[in-house]
């Protein structure tokens, strides 16, 4: 019995839900054995024209025609140049707010800049749009011009409130010699390349000033890749959205902006006779979104001049971007489209209650401790390498690998840096170490030019380039420099000899002072006994040796006399 309630239950949510609209009701009421339950989906706001709530800015300032007034003619009639813009006038000024307003009564009101009077200098014009709140694009962007659309123009988007821009789509009446690209429809996307940013022919051909004057967008092309032909089979674009953050994103901004970049010229050159026909001239600017609150939200409403999401699902913020206070027992997440109809609504959940009992720690821990003083609750013991409230982080010495999800048990890599080349054990979220001062690499375990390896990385002593041994030295691994014997120093830039003494090196054989001194010692002896008392009473002569020998040696005066008369003439001397 009970289950056929649920299945009558179910049913009538299903039918119910179709008749509201898929995924308008953030909660409904249900009723079983046990009472009344709320039961929490997914949830947007409507799609609605956000027209209304943009604020509009025009660069540079002063392109807005009227200040000083000035007359202009039309493309149609170029010759006939009896309007005026005065921007003192009510009813012949043109500012940029006639962008946004509601035209009655057929009245055509519209934002114009002053004439191309100035050419050959590019008559160049900026406008902004801002709503200081993400939305999502539902429909087609349309820009309807007076007097011709533009030759060439350019639409951006920022999805960080104009910090940063992107192009969103290309427009010109010849796509090649201005931006570089060919010519593309969005009619010709596929699933894989549904985000293209094009550049299209498609709105800058001249077609009369009195014809199509539209500029599109085509975000309902883009759609119907995935949705189908009119857009029914609205599940399949939910779930690639689901799939494809990418795809969500690219529908996604909180501002636009509109480059104009050359003016219609009537299908011919620039005419230098007549400027007072080139300008630009918008009536009204159409943006159809609605207020990105992440599945959290179904309304949207205007507070102290913001768009604000109405949060539900125990979610605050602008965007319903983060659980409320007291409210964290799991990591925030974003609702999700799927399962249709109702998707799932990731409801924040409450400290100690039932649905927050199962702690979100990805798989790396099944313990949680509530911290009463900071009113949160916190994974502990993380594994696998994991730190954090939700073991969302990686711990020091590992970093963070991209290729897996959060709950992988592989998903922390150890960092792996060198002790001896690396200034920690840490590094950054792609790997890479911080290495000393001479060494590279991804672990820090190689050495920069200039240096080698010991330990570490070593500044060279000698290379073959700029660091070269001189004076005939060789250089040893960079370490050292192997000199000859006459030098010294760290280079072989010194020479041996004392300063201020002169060293002549060699004797008749080429032999050194110090060998021809060792050799007198040797043979002094032995003609000492050969000699005897023959020619000359002994007397005692010294022999000098080199002033690097300090004693002084003796022998017989015959012997000295014969060892003079041998040497003759001294080829070595020092003083």
């Amino acid at each position: 019995m009970l289950e056929r309630a649920t299945f009558f239950l179910f049913v009538l949510l299903h039918t119910l839900v179709q008749v509201q609209g898929q995924y308008e009701l953030c909660k409904s009421l249900l009723t079983t054995d046990e009472g009344s339950v709320w039961e929490q989906h997914a949830c947007q706001p409507k799609a609605q024209s956000m027209k209304e709530f943009m604020r509009i800015r025009v660069e540079p300032p002063g392109i807005t025609c009227g200040n000083p007034p000035e007359r202009f003619c039309t493309l149609e009639n170029p010759y006939l140049c009896s309007d005026e813009c005065d921007a003192s006038n009510p009813d012949l000024a043109h500012p940029p707010q006639l962008m946004q307003d509601r035209e009655r009564g057929g009245l055509v009101t519209y934002w114009q800049t002053q004439t191309w009077r100035r050419y050959p200098e590019p008559l160049l014009a900026n406008i902004t749009l801002s709503w200081n709140k993400s939305l999502e694009l539902t429909d087609d962007i349309e820009i309807t011009f007076e007097y011709g659309r533009p030759t060439a123009m350019a639409l951006e988007k920022s999805l960080d409130y104009g910090h940063t821009w992107q192009p969103y789509q290309f427009y010109a009446d010849d796509c090649l010699d201005m931006f570089g690209m060919a010519p593309q429809r969005a009619r010709d996307l596929t699933a894989s390349n549904a985000t293209r940013v094009i550049c299209t022919e498609l709105y800058s051909r001249w077609v009369g000033a009195k014809g199509d004057k539209v500029v599109r967008f085509e975000g309902r092309t883009r759609f119907a890749i995935f949705a189908g032909h009119r857009l029914r089979d609205m599940d399949s674009l939910r779930a690639r959205f689901e799939s494809n953050k990418g795809l969500r994103d690219f529908f996604t901004f909180t501002d636009l902006r509109l480059r104009l970049l050359k003016p219609a010229l009537g299908g011919t050159y620039v005419q230098r006779d007549n400027l007072l026909k080139y300008f630009y001239a918008i009536s009204n600017i159409e943006v159809p979104a609605r207020c990105k609150c992440n599945l959290h939200a179904s309304q949207c409403v205007l507070m102290d001049g913001t768009l604000q999401c109405v949060c539900e699902h125990n979610t605050t913020g602008q965007d319903c971007q983060r659980c409320k206070k007291g409210f964290k027992a799991k990591i925030w997440k974003a609702g999700s489209y799927l399962p249709t109809p109702i998707g799932t609504p990731n409801t924040c959940a409450q400290a100690g209650t039932s649905s927050g009992s199962n702690c979100e720690c990805h798989g790396h821990s099944n313990r949680c401790s509530f911290i009463d003083y900071l009113n949160i609750v916190t994974c502990v013991s993380c594994k696998h390498n994991t730190r954090g409230q939700n073991c969302q982080h990686c711990r020091m010495g590992f970093y963070r690998n991209s290729s897996v999800e959060l709950d992988d048990e592989s998903v922390c890599v150890e960092c792996g840096c060198n002790q001896m080349g690396s200034l920690h054990d840490r590094c950054n979220d792609t790997g890479f170490c911080q290495c000393k001062e001479g060494t590279t690499g991804i672990k820090c375990d190689e050495c920069l030019p200039g240096y080698y390896w010991k330990q570490g990385c070593q500044p060279n002593v000698c290379d073959e380039e700029l660091l070269m041994c001189q004076n005939g030295g060789t250089c040893h691994q960079n370490q050292r420099c192997i000199c000859p014997h006459e030098f010294k120093g760290v280079l072989c830039q010194h020479s041996r000899c004392e300063d201020g003494k002169k060293c002549i090196h060699g004797d008749h054989n080429g032999a050194s002072v110090p060998a021809l001194s060792l050799a007198l010692l040797v043979l002094c002896p032995l003609l000492t006994l050969l000699l005897g008392s023959a020619v000359l009473r002994p007397e005692t002569v010294p022999v000098f040796l080199p002033p690097s020998h300090t004693s002084t040696h003796t022998c017989d005066g015959a012997l000295a006399i014969t060892l003079l008369c041998t040497l003759k003439e001294p080829r070595t001397s020092w003083t």
